[in-house]
């Protein structure tokens, strides 16, 4: 039967006391980890978030009831104990636990309640499967690992709240109903009972807020904000999730670079325990997609990608020779070490692979280490070519060489992601080094086939570079933002850019997005009426703080960092949600299900 506390008071957490408190007495409080019955002695293995201590229960120093208590003690059951630390004997010392040279000696229990038997371990070290981790959240959170990424992810975001009040910054909360925009990702709709027909919705980002408080004159803003996007799950994403937004004004990108960096910086030094080398290096938008195929550049290892296709001119291999004819590129890739490493039935696997990215097919060279070649395209190179390449590419004995021809952009991101699947699958990753750029000067605009107009490659606030505005009608495509990613260990952590201050240059971003002017004031007119008072030149930031955990912790998946998260089709295995709601609810917010 359980009991309530009365006048006991916790003096510590189980896993806080140690050899200095031999012959002190304490109350502890937690849940039982494990018994271990001895007859007449019972061993239990107390558990709290900062670990375990091992209590004795010896029926020779505890009374009749109290120790018939202790014998029914079971896993998950709540207790709290008076008791006497004292010193393990030598034979008895358990290194695994950081109270492991002691236990305590319990004078006083006090059952707080049972627990049914678990559906789920709570141990680390026995593999259950996801969903009923999941529909048992609150179980799995006991575990120890779970316990330390809570106070880990803590911490880290104390350090990041410290840094920006350092740097004299204020914490400011913006709201979570709001305006339902048309770019971005899908909105998540809350339909209002007193505007009948009318919706708020939830925010993918507090992007116009922080700007209107610049134009407030707040002057440095940040928050550690909830967004919502009603997208595809994925391991790296969630349809909910926490982000540090940040804007600033007077700035251009390197003084909100450096503000980032600093945040950074806080919690490599508080979280990891060591530096972060500082400034970052830079990388342009350009040199990230002709080095590394890939806008977020994993720079733990080597290979850069290289551009062929003068050399692919006469070369004798017809599809190399018509893919540069027609515009497109020959690129490279040298693999060290694949020669060795990849048989001829994984080499033509890695082509099946980058056909998944929409290129026709992938040649490959791999020269062995006694000189001889193997190769699915040598027979049509003449042997100067050949040795041409070779040179140029610096292929070594044991190295293999890996080739695309198509159209530049097709070609660089499905070489991109080749280079990543090698790295991994050869070993190439330093999976114990930590490396972060900036990759800057994305292009202001993409193409959208289906809309067949322009959108966003940002967001529609973001400024061109002011050496571009000339490009804005005639040559859209090449123009630049001032944006910046912040990407760390090939991922790419947040976003960030100099935003338009402008009404007249808002309006002209505008009209190249595809909006009438009509069409721009009835959805934003809002901003645009307040860009005429007064508002000062803006940048600002954001990335994601799931993201980030799951890099410290070293997992792949998002589920493993917050503490309640949905699944693939974006529902709760805990809450079971969504759910349906009464006809009453739909009623009252004049909603009828189809």
């Amino acid at each position: 039967m359980a009991q309530l506390l009365g006048d006991w008071k916790r003096d510590r957490r189980c896993a806080e006391l140690g050899l200095e408190d031999v012959g002190q007495a304490f109350t502890l409080m937690g849940w039982v980890d494990r018994v271990r019955n001895m007859g007449g002695l019972l061993f239990v293995w107390l558990r709290d978030r900062s670990g375990i201590i091992q209590l004795v229960c010896d029926e020779r120093h505890l009374d009749q009831a109290t120790y018939q208590q202790a014998e029914r003690l079971r896993q998950e059951y709540v207790l709290a104990v008076r008791g006497t630390v004292t010193r393990r004997e030598a034979g008895a010392v358990n290194d695994k636990l950081r109270t492991g040279a002691i236990e305590l000696q319990v004078k006083e229990l006090k059952l707080l309640n049972e627990a049914a038997t678990p559906p789920i371990y709570t141990d680390d070290g026995v593999e259950e499967n996801e969903a009923v981790r999941l529909k048992y959240r609150y179980l799995d959170l006991r575990r120890p690992s779970m316990q330390r990424m809570l106070q880990l992810r803590s911490k880290t975001v104390n350090a990041i709240r410290g840094h920006m009040i350092a740097e004299g910054f204020v914490e400011v909360e913006t709201p979570i109903m709001t305006k339902s925009t048309p770019e971005g990702a899908r909105d998540f709709l809350v339909p209002s009972r007193l505007h009948p027909g009318k919706f708020y919705a939830l925010p993918q980002s507090p992007q116009i807020y922080k700007q209107l408080l610049m134009l407030s004159g707040l002057d440095r803003y940040f928050q550690f904000a909830k967004c919502f996007r009603d997208e595809d799950s994925r391991a790296d994403r969630q349809p909910e999730f926490t982000q540090l937004d940040l804007e600033m004004s007077f700035v251009n990108p390197a003084d909100v670079q450096a503000v980032v960096e600093g945040a950074f910086a806080a919690v490599f030094d508080q979280v990891k325990g060591r530096p972060l080398p500082l400034p970052l290096p830079r990388m342009t938008w350009q040199e990230a997609m002709d080095s590394y195929g890939s806008d977020k550049p994993d720079l733990r290892f080597d290979m850069k990608i290289s551009q062929l296709s003068d050399w692919a001119q006469g070369c004798g291999f017809s599809i190399f020779e018509r893919a540069v004819d027609s515009g497109g590129i020959v690129c490279a890739l040298k693999a060290p070490g694949a020669a060795a490493a990849l048989s001829r039935k994984e080499m033509d696997a890695l082509g099946e692979y980058v056909k998944t990215y929409h290129v026709k097919g992938l040649a490959w060279l791999a020269l062995n280490q006694d000189g001889s070649q193997r190769s699915s395209f040598a027979k049509f190179i003449t042997d100067d070519k050949m040795g041409q390449l070779l040179q140029r590419m610096d292929v070594q004995p044991g190295d293999a060489l890996f080739m695309i021809a198509d159209k530049k952009p097709t070609a660089l991101v499905a070489m991109g992601q080749l280079r990543v699947k090698l790295g991994y699958q050869l070993g190439l990753v330093d999976e114990g080094r930590d490396e972060l750029l900036w990759v800057t000067e994305f292009p202001l605009l993409e193409w959208n086939e289906e809309a067949q107009r322009f959108t966003a490659a940002h967001h529609p606030f973001t400024s061109p570079m002011e050496e571009d505005f000339h490009l804005m009608e005639e040559h859209p495509e090449q123009v630049r933002a001032k944006a910046y990613d912040l990407v760390y260990n090939g991922v790419e952590m947040g976003s960030g850019s100099i935003r338009i201050h402008s009404s007249d240059l808002q309006e002209r971003m505008f009209r190249l997005l595809g909006f009438t002017h009509e069409e721009a004031w009835e959805r934003f007119g809002f901003l645009l009426e307040a860009f005429k008072y007064g508002t000062p030149p803006h940048g600002g930031f954001a990335f994601g703080i799931d993201r980030l955990m799951m890099l410290l912790i070293g997992t792949d998946s998002l589920r493993d960092v917050i503490a309640f998260p949905k699944v693939q089709n974006a529902s709760c295995l805990m809450m079971e949600t969504p759910s349906t709601v009464s006809e009453e609810q739909l009623r009252q917010l004049h909603l009828k299900l189809l």
